[in-house]
């Protein structure tokens, strides 16, 4: 394989994804990822010079409704009567970031 990545290389992936692997986990991911990579180099080699660009090949297309207002028979004044902090239509909550 000429995409052949190194036991350094996997230490520092399996690193950056807190991963602790084996010595045969580390020889198995040598050889997967190298795999991978060999297979989609390979794809960069494809002649896609007579190829329409296309972000969709079914030919459906996305239904969207209007928005509009549901009531599903709650009186909100009733609701946020029960609230211990409110704003407005809102419920008032402690912060939870700090700028820091």
């Amino acid at each position: 394989m000429a995409n052949t990545l190194s036991r350094d290389e996997i230490l520092k992936l399996a690193k950056l994804s807190k991963l602790i692997l084996s010595e045969k986990e580390i020889d198995e991911m040598q050889k997967e990822l190298s795999s991978i990579i060999e297979f989609v180099s390979k794809l960069s080699d494809a002649d896609v010079g007579d190829l329409e660009v296309s972000d969709q090949v079914t030919g459906l297309k996305t239904v969207l409704r209007d928005d509009k207002s549901i009531n599903y028979g709650y009186n909100l004044d009733g609701l946020m009567s029960n609230v211990p902090k409110r704003e407005g239509d809102y419920i008032k909550v402690p912060k939870m970031l700090s700028e820091s």
